[in-house]
């Protein structure tokens, strides 16, 4: 009685040096991810290959390779003594061809270090042949067939009729049509030669071939295989990808660890929350839009394209976008290029963020009860530091505008007002709601960290500003769902998403209203002439004050996304280098690519928020004389409206749920 598959479930790894040619071991392993959509994104392991059980696949799986490669496996003991004798006559009348049996073959595939299938020589094919009936003994022809069909390579690097079927594609093997089936029971013979994408009608020619064999076989019918025949052969596009993600599977990787599930050792299937189409749309907005900052007239680094690919001191980029309800990372691109440069900028990197932090001083001030419309001048200051030095906050245009409402301040992102905002509510204060609202690094309770001098790690950062899309409430950055192995288990599954409130949803909903403002008519209004105006948008820009580093905030109704470009080693992009104008656009590009002509749905305003008509100049109740074009609506927390609206409540209107775009 032959014993079971014991040895399928020991790594190769963790085998002694004493493992036979005729032992069945489990190869090394890929583990698959997935997007959310149930589409392959890439693998991680140190062999492309995920084996599977025989009995998982379609019968006529195994038997297209059995047509081909070994007509008579079910009969022999592991040599073909038939095969030899017709390879012996057929190479002596000049036609040369091998007379390996499957199980030969699995002997010298899957103990290369044992059995050279390179060697020629009769000392090595007696050896191969001793192992093979040797394994005959000890495996039955389904785990032979089966360790066969995981093990062999089938072009690319890609080995196992897993990873065949899905590079090839675009599905599990177990989902493979007949004509499909075919097609890759054609490759062990040449994978180069027969490689349906580079070759298709080649691998056509051998694929009917194998489909008349197994007719006549009788593995399939005539009928059955004539049909097949007449199929068209279709690859996967993308190497079976739905979208190449490397960044993404890298912080997958890396998330997976920390749960402690080695995904690296392969074996898993990782089911994500990464949406291929907003994939996409970021890294093709960030492609063409580095690009296009790299052609600009005033760029004076050298351009990507023209240097080697061992150099990495050129223009950077990346783009993270999250569900600000849940936290999942719908898109992650942290880098220019993964080949050239594999550091993912989106998870590690850490740079200011510019005036881009400036809605948490303000939210801080709202908090503090300072309203929208108070008036606070935007002019020089000199603040004198502990250690005697003046801190002098200046502008990007060296221009000050006087009295200003706190909403315009923010609109056009003046820093002397948010410097003052942060001295007046205590930058301890500031310092300690940026920790609460999920920044994963320290603020600094300085005077400049008011404009972002202090450091930020981008995608806990974006994950920050999901507060201000959602009425107050924070979540953390999401990677994987679930992870099961082999056999299907789930191993791992993700505790369902949670977002904490953070802030006063009054207080979101206000600073939201503004920077809505901010991207239509401020400093990121290049966002709102991309976007269409159907889709809500709001955002705030970042610009250091060496135009090291410029970024773009953006909210919708149903996404959050950061954008930020940059040198690795921070040195000015350019003269006049702004959030607004190089990285605004690629957000934009961004969202207009992914909503089409479709909508991002709409905020809702929460309860208990007065309102009324101001003047944008003066932040005082409009009058008949007021121009229409300065007239707007501003919100207060109830006991901040004006004096006058206060000493008469009956004209404070109060609403409930309010649609506002």
């Amino acid at each position: 009685m032959r014993r079971a598959l014991l040895l399928l479930a020991i790594p190769s790894s963790l085998l002694s040096q004493a493992v036979e040619a005729w032992q069945i071991i489990l190869p090394p392993q890929a583990s698959i991810i997935f997007a959310r959509d149930g589409s392959m994104i890439g693998e991680v392991g140190k062999e492309s290959r995920f084996s599977v059980p025989l009995h998982a696949l379609p019968k006529y799986l195994g038997q297209a390779f059995v047509a081909v490669e070994d007509q008579r496996f079910y009969q022999h003991d592991g040599v073909d003594l038939m095969g030899v004798a017709a390879a012996i006559k057929d190479n002596l009348l000049g036609d040369r061809r091998g007379a390996s049996t499957i199980t030969q073959q699995l002997v010298g595939n899957m103990h290369p270090d044992l059995i050279d299938r390179s060697d020629r020589s009769l000392g090595r094919k007696l050896k191969e042949q001793s192992a093979a009936r040797e394994m005959e003994k000890h495996y039955t022809k389904d785990q032979i067939l089966e360790a066969y069909l995981n093990v062999i390579d089938y072009g690319h690097g890609w080995r196992g009729i897993e990873m065949a079927a899905r590079h090839y594609f675009g599905k599990g093997a177990a989902q493979l049509s007949l004509a499909e089936a075919a097609t890759l029971a054609g490759l062990p013979k040449s994978p180069p030669l027969y490689d349906p994408a580079r070759f298709p009608d080649r691998a056509r020619t051998r694929r009917n071939l194998i489909l008349g064999l197994m007719a006549a076989q009788k593995y399939v019918t005539r009928d059955e295989a004539t049909r097949a025949q007449r199929e068209p052969l279709v690859t996967a596009p993308n190497l079976g990808r739905s979208i190449v993600a490397p960044y993404f599977v890298d912080a997958v990787r890396q998330s997976a660890e920390h749960d402690g599930i080695n995904i690296s050792g392969g074996g898993y299937k990782v089911y994500t929350t990464l949406e291929p189409a907003l994939q996409k749309a970021a890294a093709d907005a960030l492609v063409q839009g580095t690009a296009a900052v790299e052609a600009r007239e005033n760029y004076r680094h050298p351009k990507m394209a023209a240097l080697p690919r061992e150099r990495e001191d050129y223009l950077q980029g990346l783009v993270v976008a999250l569900d600000p309800f849940t936290g999942d990372i719908r898109a992650m691109v942290g880098g220019r290029d993964y080949g050239r440069s594999p550091f993912n900028r989106a998870t590690y990197a850490l740079r200011q963020p510019g005036s881009s932090i400036k809605p948490f001083v303000y939210a801080r001030a709202l908090m503090d009860s300072i309203p929208a419309n108070a008036i606070v001048p935007d002019t020089a200051l000199a603040i004198e530091m502990p250690n005697g030095v003046m801190y002098s906050p200046d502008n990007s245009d060296n221009q000050f505008m006087g009295a200003i409402t706190m909403r315009e301040a923010l609109i056009y992102s003046r820093n002397a007002v948010a410097v003052q905002l942060g001295l007046r509510v205590g930058m301890d204060s500031v310092a300690a709601f940026a920790q609460h609202v999920g920044f994963d690094t320290p603020m600094q309770p300085f005077p400049s960290s008011a404009i972002g001098a202090s450091v930020v790690r981008p995608v806990n950062f974006v994950a920050a500003y999901s507060a201000f899309a959602t009425n107050g409430r924070a979540v953390e950055p999401r990677y994987i769902v679930r992870i099961e192995d082999r056999s299907g288990r789930t191993v791992y599954s993700s505790p369902q998403p949670e977002s904490r409130q953070v802030m006063d949803p009054r207080v979101a909903f206000i600073v939201r209203d503004i920077l809505r403002e901010a991207a239509e008519r401020g400093t990121g209004a290049s966002a709102r002439r991309i976007v269409p105006p159907q889709i809500a948008i709001a955002g705030k820009t970042g610009t250091t004050n060496d135009n090291a580093d410029v970024w773009f905030m953006g909210v919708t109704p149903s996404l959050v996304a950061g954008v930020w470009l940059g040198f690795d080693k921070p040195k000015t992009i350019m003269p006049g280098a702004a959030g607004g104008s190089l990285a605004a656009p690629i957000w934009a590009n961004m969202v207009k690519a992914y909503y089409g002509s479709g909508s991002a749905g709409e905020w809702f305003a929460p309860a208990e928020l007065s309102y009324a008509e101001l003047d944008r100049e003066t932040g005082q109740l409009v009058d008949s004389l007021t121009p229409p074009d300065r007239r707007y609506i501003e919100y207060f927390l109830p006991g901040t409206e004006p004096a006058l609206l206060r000493i008469n409540p009956w004209k404070i209107p109060q609403w409930g749920p309010f649609i506002t775009r």
